[in-house]
């Protein structure tokens, strides 16, 4: 395999630190992971562009916490597109799914002004860290504010946790980059100041000017660049400074249901509350489109037999 083709089949997160400044940062890239959580679904191309970048915030964001489990971000609003889910274990497996009024997002696509507003509307952007039954929960939520689901995570930071920081979020379509006709590509950069241990005030601050106004100039075209290596991309931006690149950590997609998952939650409910007319019982996962059939003996064997 060339070197070219490889990096069209790496989809990553990479922590980065800009030498001698009190900024750290996140890239992160998807490609054929973002390819297998949308083929699932044959979204009209506005709702692909919103989930790949969900699950593109949704990974970046996780990639700056320490965690062990799931972190699950999740959008509702009153819009066309009324529900984007994207989760990510600390292992790096992605899953994500979307509901929206086809009607109302075919409107919204063709229309004017900013992405967030006409599609989404109205809402709220949340994200859970779930580290297993033992561990606290934390939650992090933020309206809905902004042009675009970067500027939304912006007024989180800027409300909630009072850290500096600001992001590049893009995606879109591969066709007019001679790739794939309906294949999705997505990626973003994050800088974030960190408590500076710098003596001197006004050069942090100076520091972090300078390393906003970079990623700034940061064009969709280099994000998205399949040919354009991501330690090529940190060193074009931030060489002047020096960038040190650790170890990319490798994203996959992988959906965690199973057939004893539905059956235990088959289970929570009356029998009565799950079963067709047939007498049987089908669940289909929203995230892979996965579909669960439980025959009436299947049911038998879960709920005992009915009562005659």
């Amino acid at each position: 395999m060339t070197d070219n083709a490889q990096r069209r089949n790496i989809d990553i997160a990479q922590t980065f630190q800009i030498e001698g400044l009190d900024v750290r940062g996140r890239l992160v890239r998807l490609g054929s992971a973002l390819d297998r959580v949308l083929d699932a679904h044959g979204y009209p191309e506005a709702v692909s562009a919103m989930l790949a970048q969900t699950l593109t915030l949704a990974v970046t964001l996780a990639s700056a916490l320490k965690y062990e489990g799931v972190f699950t971000l999740q959008i509702q609003s009153d819009g066309p597109i009324s529900l984007l889910v994207a989760d990510i274990t600390s292992e790096g497996a992605v899953r994500g799914y979307a509901r929206y009024d086809e009607g109302r997002v075919a409107e919204a696509a063709g229309g004017d002004g900013a992405e967030v507003p006409r599609l989404l509307g109205q809402g709220y952007l949340a994200f859970t860290v779930d580290q297993g039954q033992d561990m606290e929960r934390y939650q992090g939520i933020a309206e809905l504010d902004g042009a675009t689901l970067a500027d939304c995570a912006h007024h989180y930071f800027r409300n909630s946790e009072q850290l500096e920081t600001a992001i590049f979020l893009a995606a879109r379509p591969l066709g007019d980059d001679g790739g794939p006709v309906g294949r999705m590509r997505a990626g973003a950069m994050m800088v974030q100041r960190m408590p500076h241990q710098k003596v001197d005030e006004m050069e942090a601050e100076d520091g972090w000017r300078r390393a906003v106004a970079l990623l700034a100039s940061l064009s969709e075209d280099e994000l998205l660049n399949e040919n354009l290596d991501h330690d090529a991309l940190l060193y074009r931006l931030y060489h002047e400074d020096g960038v040190r690149a650790f170890s990319a950590h490798d994203i996959f997609h992988q959906c965690r249901c199973s057939r004893d998952k539905v059956a235990n939650t088959l289970k929570s409910f009356p029998r009565a509350d799950v079963t067709g007319d047939d007498g049987s019982a089908s669940v289909v996962c929203e995230f892979c489109k996965a579909d669960y059939t439980f025959t009436p003996g299947d049911l038998d064997d879960l709920f005992g037999p009915p009562d005659v």
